[in-house]
């Protein structure tokens, strides 16, 4: 609970004029009970930090760090996102935009880890990027910022796992298009009915304690990594000559293809879609920041490891396919699978083989949903423990027997549920949810980036600090 006692009559769309938020805890005398730990050398030293953020130890450290860096790398899931909108490529710049695109990309999106990494060391807490935003803005505003960046990190990460479950309901039914040799064409509601029992499955599995939830993670982030090489040495091994690309296809602008009616160049930003949504899940090591041992380090740790596997396999992953997709990208974007990765996997390997790699690749995906809703809850619990959310007294709570938020837990999947019925509203409506997310998360992160670097602060660096030289980089 937080340390920092405000009248239990501030409702929390009033926020923009009392939020419960660490403004004043540092006149508070942090509670230092002990607590049964799994590492007391470590871990009292993560409540003596927590403490001096403002916050009681609730939750029951189990993340180690390299548990932790596969909470993190789990939740970006390179390919399985990757699959979930290379239409975005496809249709804008084809094999060109499908290896600049995640190219360029890659530095402004290791800048912006980078500062967020900084920042979890310095402040490890699962609300991270409201609680920093609070921390280090102006006075005047800081009250209204840390609203809108609670907000729009509980929504944008409440509409990725709605994206990612949907996407993976999606893909199940693409698996059983191609095993039925497309006799099978899936309706709006047989997709919907796969999309809310993943989310009920997913919320029974994500209620356990958190000991289970992380120690399945190092092997999860094997089977990720496991499956990223199997596609970059796979696909290239297996994919027939007549769908084969030159290199001055995948390479020069000789292999762009515009379906899209946007310039060129603007085409080619609108391909940008795919590393940015793929790494959208920065900030998963912060939210479990309070389950984390030695989390000054694993945070970090964990953000920039996730972070650069990502862009440096990711980018492989992309040059394979380029390299394997062939030249027709109107028949990839409007695949009759209905989903541009299953044939781009079905003319390489065929059908028994593009049907056991998308087997994978539908386990990875729900383990990506899997790791978003423990990550969004994380962020509830989180906000409704500062008084954000409406019903916070009930969601902040944390159950007794399995020291997780059970509530958040539901209540996420719930409100993810509600966005899935978009999907009877056509394919714009639920596409909308990923535009929602992109949204929604990197304002989150722009915003307290933006107040540690831009005003004057107390800024006290953690254990990983960029320094000068790195962050005058980062800056520009």
């Amino acid at each position: 609970m937080p340390l920092l006692n405000l009248s239990q009559q501030s409702h929390p769309l009033l926020l923009f004029c009392a939020m419960r938020v660490p403004s004043a805890r540092a006149e508070t005398t942090p509670d230092l009970s002990p607590f049964p730990e799994k590492l007391a050398g470590v871990t009292d030293g993560d409540n003596l930090l927590l403490a001096s953020l403002g916050y009681k130890q609730e939750l029951r450290r189990e993340f180690t760090p390299w548990e932790l860096f596969g909470l993190g790398f789990n939740g970006i899931g390179v390919f399985p996102s990757i699959a979930s909108v290379i239409a975005y490529a496809v249709s804008n710049g084809g094999p060109f935009a499908v290896v600049w695109g995640w190219a360029i990309s890659s530095f402004f999106l290791l800048a912006v880890g980078l500062a967020i990494a900084e920042l979890g060391s310095a402040a490890p807490t699962s609300g991270g990027l409201y609680y920093w935003t609070h921390k280090f803005s102006s006075p005047r505003f800081k009250n209204v910022l840390s609203w809108v960046v609670g907000y729009s990190n509980t929504i944008g990460l409440v509409t990725g796992l709605a994206g990612i479950n949907w996407q993976f309901s999606e893909q199940v039914m693409a698996a059983a298009s191609i095993g039925s040799d497309l006799s099978f064409v899936p309706t709006s509601a047989q997709t919907f009915g796969v999309y809310a029992a993943t989310l009920a499955t997913q919320g029974l599995v994500c209620s356990v304690a958190a000991k289970y939830i992380a120690r399945i993670q190092t092997i999860y982030a094997a089977l990720n990594i496991l499956l990223c090489f199997a596609i970059i040495i796979g696909v290239p091994a297996a994919t027939p000559k007549e769908f084969k690309n030159s290199a001055k296809v995948v390479f020069t602008s000789a292999g762009l293809q515009n379906l899209s009616g946007w310039p060129d160049g603007f085409s080619l930003v609108l391909s940008f879609l795919v590393p940015v949504w793929t790494l959208c899940g920065y900030d998963a090591p912060v939210h479990i920041s309070e389950e984390a041992s030695n989390a000054s380090f694993a945070v970090p740790w964990a953000i920039m490891s996730a972070t650069v596997v990502t862009l440096v396999v990711g980018w492989g992953i992309n040059i394979a396919l380029a390299f394997n997709m062939g030249t027709d990208m109107e028949a990839i974007a409007g695949s009759e699978f209905g989903q541009p990765m299953a044939q781009i996997l079905f003319n390489s390997f065929g059908k028994r083989g593009a049907l056991a790699v998308w087997g994978v690749v539908v386990v990875t995906q729900f383990i990506i949903g899997m790791t978003l809703l423990t990550v969004s809850s994380r962020q509830i619990f989180a906000f409704s423990r500062d008084g954000g959310l409406v019903f916070s007294t009930i969601l902040r709570r944390v159950n007794k027997h399995t020291h997780t938020p059970i509530y958040a837990v539901w209540f996420s999947a719930s409100i993810a549920l509600l966005f899935g019925l978009l999907s009877f509203a056509g394919t714009a409506a639920i596409g909308a949810v990923f535009s929602l997310t992109v949204a929604g998360q990197y304002l989150a992160f722009l915003v307290p980036v933006s107040a540690r670097w831009l005003g004057k602060n107390d800024f006290k660096p953690g254990r990983f600090h960029l320094g000068v030289l790195v962050s005058t980089v980062c800056r520009l």
